[in-house]
């Protein structure tokens, strides 16, 4: 059973209603509506990051900044099951390194 406070609440003005899906984290929500994880927490008091649930109802930010675009000469690469950086890193010929200067706050 859902509780009070999910099914009473209404998202603050300048944010918007998100069903969590399988897969979802709050750093790949805060990346995708151009936010961050501490604003998400900040109008979500009592959500736990680390156990978001399938049709979990919670309140994302509108975007408040320009999307993020990659630096030139570099491109965006969405993430699959079994990646590692270091495997990404010698695929695209790069560094590890170069990937974690490019994508500040990622958890390798």
């Amino acid at each position: 059973m859902k509780d009070y406070y999910e099914l009473s609440r209404k998202c603050p003005s300048g944010s918007f209603s998100y069903t969590i899906k399988a897969g979802d984290t709050l750093w790949q929500l805060a990346r995708t509506y151009n936010t961050t994880v501490d604003a998400i927490l900040a109008i979500n008091p009592g959500i736990n990051p680390n156990n978001l649930q399938v049709g979990q109802k919670i309140c994302i930010p509108k975007d408040s900044k320009p999307p993020r675009r990659c630096p030139a000469g570099s491109f965006e690469y969405t993430i699959k099951q079994g990646d590692t950086l270091w495997q990404l890193a010698r695929t695209y010929n790069t560094t590890v390194e170069a990937i974690m200067a490019l994508n500040p706050g990622i958890d390798p």
